[in-house]
């Protein structure tokens, strides 16, 4: 038994040292392309082997540096004050959420393209956008004014996708203060018309 319990912790170690050296690489190059299983596996001191188990491929790297990432907004989101937490009146906290999205993908442009080019399937069938989406189209069903909230929802999130951020962020050159006040503004008027 206490060697099943060490190699359980060595996994958890090597598992948390991948992430922290793919965190560290992903955040350094210029382009997540940059960025390979071997480099992850040399920075992080364990074999590609040891990656390959615990992560499956490169995709499935890339899912669980953006999942532990969008950690601390999940645990806000589920069990945190308002605006973000459960507790907030439903025309507050989709704004909120909303924002929150788009703060994410700002803050983590790099990771973000290379998830959403990475996979071959959907990336609606993803697991953090079904998240998104059934949360988001859950508050909004709790607006009398909005109708079609599944479809409400996807076109909200449609704003949100990393090649567009970062689009309007790198060549058109919009401010995140200004990208923030355009969406905000947007999200409003739909929350007003009951529809995008």
């Amino acid at each position: 038994m206490p060697e099943r319990q060490s190699s359980r912790k060595d996994a958890i170690r090597n598992r948390e040292a991948v992430l922290a050296a793919a965190d560290a690489l992903f955040t350094r190059r210029e382009s997540p392309e940059d960025v390979t299983m071997a480099d992850v596996a040399a920075a992080a001191g364990v074999g590609k082997g040891t990656l390959f188990r615990a992560f499956g491929d490169r995709a499935g790297l890339l899912r669980a540096l953006y999942e532990a990432r969008l950690e601390p907004i999940r645990q806000a989101v589920e069990n945190g004050p308002p605006p973000l937490g459960p507790a907030t009146p439903p025309r507050d906290r989709v704004p909120a959420l909303l924002d929150a999205v788009l703060c994410f993908k700002l803050d983590n442009r790099r990771l973000a393209l290379a998830l959403e080019e990475s996979g071959s399937s959907s990336p609606y069938r993803a697991e953090h956008y079904e998240r998104w989406h059934g949360l988001l189209q859950a508050v909004l069903e709790q607006i009398p004014s909005v109708a079609a909230s599944g479809f409400t929802a996807h076109a909200l999130l449609a704003a949100t996708r990393a090649d567009l951020v970062e689009h309007l962020a790198a060549e058109e050159r919009i401010s995140r203060e200004e990208l923030r006040a355009q969406f905000a503004n947007f999200v409003t008027k739909v929350l007003a018309s009951g529809s995008p």
